[in-house]
């Protein structure tokens, strides 16, 4: 490797995680800018802030439409139009649902029937009435919240990838915990392409059933094996049906979607996981510019194709189907 090779790396902890940002100029001003923008972005988006757009939207759930900024607005449109597919498992009003669970948050037992099915009734994405003419948000029901948490990396992500264009910046990579997004590729490897690991499921930290080599695309993965409890012999992971209230159950362990923009892979890897293997191949032939890797509970890696990356298999409990 060269010195002009040289990989830059340079964290912190925002948006709840570890934070990576890699470049081949050794730039601290830059990075501390992408680091700030970032955390404007956290204090917009975050419902964790009393005094965020969004959290003055869910506290007049019920009384009153609050006007917001038009890049909030655009999200919030952008999640509605997601939650409101058909069978669509995206659901950015699930909020009140995932607070009871508090899987990952020291939950850890199933909430009573009836108290999922009251939460239930706060959780229609159709209930949630924008307002294009003064960029307004309302919330039908008391009690009901939205969160952009399950968009909102990907979005800062891309919103990190423009800003370092607009920098001259060729190469680089930002992980925001989950969702990787790359400029160019990686002059550091022998391939010249970003070589991103893929989870093993309840494994150590370090453990990857292959590597996804992607150049200038996003990788995002989201597995059952993120947040979970058990109880009685039974796993409740985080990934919530918003139809049943109840953790997800069917044949996957992870979908980790690659496509040009981070947003996608949050929203589709969401998608995918409702529809499960079968139904989401079906549906990704139809949809060229984004792909997927589905992780099986019986040990299969199955690609929708590889048009956007090449996948390294390195574990020998799983197999490519």
């Amino acid at each position: 490797m060269s010195p002009d090779d040289r990989v830059y790396a340079y964290s912190a902890v925002l948006l709840g995680s570890p934070i990576l940002l890699k470049l081949f100029d050794h730039n601290q001003t830059l990075a501390a800018r992408v680091f700030r923008l970032i955390k404007q972005q956290e204090i917009l988006l975050t419902v964790n802030r009393p005094h965020s757009e969004v959290m003055s939207i869910n506290h007049a759930a019920g009384e009153s439409p609050v006007v917001v900024s038009q890049p909030v607005f655009e999200l919030i449109a952008r999640a509605r139009a997601a939650s409101v597919l058909p069978g669509s498992l995206f659901n950015f009003t699930i909020g009140p649902l995932v607070k009871r669970w508090k899987i990952g948050f020291q939950g850890n037992s199933v909430p009573p029937l009836a108290e999922i099915q009251a939460l239930l009734a706060l959780t229609n994405p159709h209930h949630v009435i924008l307002n294009d003419r003064d960029r307004s948000v309302f919330l039908q029901k008391s009690g009901m919240e939205i969160d952009l948490g399950a968009i909102a990396k990907g979005y800062i992500a891309d919103l990190v990838r423009d800003f370092l264009r607009q920098e001259g910046v060729e190469d680089a990579l930002i992980n925001l915990g989950g969702n990787v997004q790359t400029l160019g590729g990686a002059a550091d490897s022998e391939s010249g392409s970003w070589g991103i690991g893929l989870k093993k499921p309840f494994a150590g930290p370090d453990e990857l059933i292959g590597v996804i080599n992607v150049r200038g695309k996003s990788v995002v993965t989201s597995g059952v094996y993120e947040r979970y409890f058990e109880l009685a012999g039974k796993r409740y992971h985080h990934i919530l049906d918003p139809r049943s209230g109840y953790p997800l159950d069917n044949e996957l362990l992870s979908v980790t979607v690659i496509s040009a923009d981070s947003i996608e892979g949050d929203i589709y890897t969401t998608l995918l996981y409702g529809m499960g293997v079968e139904k989401g191949l079906a549906y990704l032939a139809a949809r060229p510019e984004i792909e997927a890797i589905f992780v099986t509970r019986d040990g299969q890696v199955i690609s929708s194709s590889a048009r956007q990356f090449t996948f390294t298999l390195l574990d020998e409990d799983f197999h490519q189907a």
